[in-house]
């Protein structure tokens, strides 16, 4: 029997996984159809806002967001995950009977049971020798599934995974505006809802496959993750309710994301600013956006960002990133492409990609 020391499992966790087998073949997406800007809403809180002496454009002003998607009434995250992955399917052309795993990462959730990814793996009809599960980590969730999904084809067991995610943030931020009416909202209240304010709407769907039988050449070479849950109270949500000390997880999630760049330059390939052509982030808002450039020391104008017409989308965020940074003729082949991904609790991961 092989036998490995403490000290080598312990080195294992300092370092990345690299992957030689595993490639993204397609992506997807779908964008809410129904705008609602941020103007609109602090028309809704104009009461509130004047007595607590709170200017109008707060919002926009602080978040960088004018608008906004929200989904028809009782719209299912399902339903519209499986509309990302029935796209990527199509545009990969490839026969759904050969996905060997469908990993829903959704903050939103069709139920508390059974997995909102049994769902899609009914509607797109998969085998039922198909794995499915849902992954949920907050806005980190949909690296995490690409990683489960890698290390599946990296090691053989499977050739095609699936990566799905929708997000739905009507019903969040409606009943925050509701809360906010209230006569009695105190300031602290409003700061401690203030970030449910710029959540958004959006669906993504990623398929990757093994190697040798991709057709894209995109491939994915590494991952590596650091987590600060230390800070797992500053970001707390419910399906109706989300109290964030907005102030306090910048801070936090600059350092960490900063601590996560040191990472990814020790055990990635060609893991620089002056290599790197492009980023595709989460993406909260204006000031955590200047905040990531400014600690990483990375170009501004690499960072693919979509958050002033979509909020934050959550996991769905990043995917979407990639989808609009490849449609806008962002991305040519070989370039290298930076995804950097972090959510509450904090957890943080950053991924290199070769297009």
């Amino acid at each position: 029997m092989v036998r490995y020391s403490e000290a080598l499992f312990l080195a294992d966790l300092e370092v990345g996984v690299l992957f030689k087998n595993v490639a993204i073949e397609a992506l997807g997406y779908e964008l809410a159809p129904h705008r609602i800007s941020s103007d609109w809403l602090e028309d809704q809180i104009g009461d509130t806002m004047q007595r607590l002496g709170i200017p109008k454009g707060t919002l926009e002003r602080l978040s960088g967001i004018r608008e906004r998607r929200f989904w028809d009434q009782g719209t299912r995250p399902s339903d519209v995950a499986t509309v990302a992955a029935r796209k990527t399917l199509d545009a990969a052309e490839l026969d759904p009977a050969r996905v060997g795993i469908v990993i829903n990462t959704s903050v939103c959730q069709d139920y508390l049971e059974p997995s909102t990814a049994c769902f899609v793996h009914r509607n797109l009809g998969l085998s039922p020798r198909a794995v499915n599960y849902d992954v949920r980590n907050a806005c980190l969730g949909f690296l995490n599934g690409m990683y489960i999904a890698a290390m599946m084809i990296e090691t053989g067991e499977i050739s095609h995974a699936l990566v799905v995610d929708g997000e739905g943030s009507q019903e969040a931020v409606m009943s925050t505006v509701a809360r906010l009416q209230r006569p009695e909202t105190t300031n602290q209240e409003f700061r401690d809802n203030f970030a449910t304010l710029t959540l958004g709407s959006g669906a993504a769907a990623m398929l990757l496959a093994h190697r040798d039988v991709s057709r894209s050449g995109h491939a994915l070479n590494g991952v590596v993750s650091l987590a600060a849950t230390e800070h797992n109270e500053l970001c707390v949500g419910m399906p109706d309710y989300m109290r964030t000390d907005a102030s306090a997880l910048l801070v936090a999630g600059v350092k960490l994301a900063a601590e996560t760049w040191q990472l990814a330059q020790e055990a990635l390939p060609s893991w620089s600013d002056d290599q790197i052509a492009l980023y595709a982030p989460h993406q909260v808002g204006s000031r955590h956006m200047a905040g990531v450039a400014e600690a990483l020391a990375i170009t501004p104008s690499k960072l693919y960002l979509n958050f002033p017409v979509l909020g934050n989308i959550g996991p769905a965020a990043l995917p979407i990133s990639l989808a609009q940074a490849a449609e806008a003729d962002r991305l040519k082949a070989g370039d290298h492409v930076g995804l950097l991904g972090i959510g509450s609790g904090l957890n943080c991961s950053m991924m290199s990609v070769t297009w």
